[in-house]
């Protein structure tokens, strides 16, 4: 695999030659756009709007503009704005990972040791991984300044990009109004909680759209029946204690206790859209 940045990451007095590598590898469907009316595809032209005229990416160059007027900008000079940190991760710090807030993480690349790092590398790995420590710094990936964390996991060092703090949106307004809870319906939460408690594990997770979808496309292509669009889950009842004990009682009850249940919950929810009907009429 080509690696995205060459460099080194920098501690104290120690610098070590690496290379970057995206960890990311995003999954879906190639989908094209068409013209409805003959299934021509679309494609997108890069115009220069004073002429009308197509331009190669080779005359595309990237300007700033002042005063009206632009100012053009060369790889080279991206470079001369701050040559150090465009070849230089430098860790100024380390820290317990969990003091960095989820929200920051940004992109995950991984890193491996250029020619001559490898020993120094080494250390730096095990070094993490002993203190389960991450080093903190910043560094310039295509003309763009992010801090960074890098840490030691699954035997390999990942870089992570953090969000600046301006980029992130003030939590505030999102803050929804405190309302009274009672103590019998806060056990009850907290009691559901423990009851779903386990371990976390990405595997169990998986990309179910995109699969049902991609059987759709083919049923259509060999011009079979499509199946049969999946049944919107009743909207449960708005009695929030009614809905708490009966989650709890599926988790921990026997299967013949959740079907009960179930079949219950399900009758509920249709007398109270028949209820809302005849309120309507």
């Amino acid at each position: 695999m080509r690696s995205i940045w060459t460099g080194s990451v920098a501690f104290g007095l120690v610098n070590i030659p690496v290379k970057l590598f995206s960890a990311i590898d995003e999954k879906g469907l190639d989908l094209d756009m068409l013209d409805k009316k003959d299934l021509g595809h679309i494609r997108f032209k890069r115009v220069n709007e004073n002429t009308g005229k197509e331009v190669l990416w080779e005359n595309i160059v990237k300007g700033f503009e002042i005063e009206g007027k632009y100012v053009v900008l060369t790889d080279q000079d991206f470079e001369k704005a701050s040559p150090e940190k465009t070849k230089l991760i430098q860790l100024e710090l380390f820290t317990p990972t969990e003091q960095i807030d989820v929200i920051l993480f940004d992109r995950a690349y991984y890193i491996a040791p250029a020619k001559g790092g490898e020993r120094a590398f080494e250390l730096l790995e095990e070094a993490l991984k002993k203190t389960g420590m991450a080093g903190v710094g910043s560094f310039v990936l295509r003309n763009k300044e992010r801090p960074v964390v890098l840490r030691s996991a699954h035997n390999v060092l990942i870089l992570h990009t953090l969000r600046f703090i301006h980029e992130i949106r003030d939590p505030s307004e999102f803050v929804t109004k405190k309302t009274t809870t009672n103590k019998k319906e806060l056990d009850m939460a907290t009691g559901l909680v423990k009851t779903l408690q386990g371990d976390f594990n990405i595997n169990q997770f998986k990309d179910t759209y995109t699969e049902q979808l991609l059987k759709l496309i083919k049923a259509k292509a060999t011009g079979k029946k499509l199946p049969a669009a999946p049944k919107v889950l009743e909207k449960p009842s708005n009695d929030l204690v009614a809905q708490l004990q009966q989650s709890l009682a599926l988790h921990n009850g026997s299967p013949k206790a959740r079907k009960s249940i179930k079949k219950s919950t399900t009758t509920a929810t249709k007398k109270a859209k028949t209820a809302s009907k005849t309120k309507k009429k």
